[in-house]
């Protein structure tokens, strides 16, 4: 399996001060900050990261199980929602899923959405209680 580096550097106190964080030795660098974080504040934080990663997880899961039972998709295209609350503590993850897949029903949707929602990797990783 390959193996990811990602970095994160803080200057000074926890409301005042402020950080980049670089995802990958390509991927995005930038700026984040206590209100970045916390409060609806400019700059990125691992938290967005971890959400979309979590997004792209459940995405790539729910299309592997598709495929697996013969409704290879076209298009898994899924939002996170994180909902974070005082301590600080992630109490909700949203996912909302639209899938474009030949002859695939409603109901087998649901039904492997649900096992990719339950085995999905990145699951193991966030905290919080999770919404279809």
């Amino acid at each position: 399996m390959a193996v990811r580096t990602s970095s994160a550097e803080w200057k000074g106190t926890l409301r005042e001060g402020s950080g980049t964080m670089e995802v990958g030795k390509t991927g995005y660098k930038g700026p984040y900050t206590y209100a970045s974080r916390f409060e609806e504040g400019r700059g990125q934080t691992r938290r967005s990261w971890s959400v979309a990663a979590h997004a792209g997880c459940f995405s790539m899961f729910l299309a592997a199980l598709l495929t697996d039972a013969g409704f290879p998709p076209i298009r898994v295209h899924t939002t996170a929602t994180v909902h974070l609350e005082k301590g600080p503590t992630i109490t909700l993850i949203e996912l909302n899923t639209e899938v474009e897949a030949p002859n695939l029903t409603e109901a087998q949707l649901l039904e492997h959405a649900t096992a990719a929602k339950k085995d999905c990797l990145s699951r193991r990783l966030l905290p919080g209680r999770r919404s279809g």
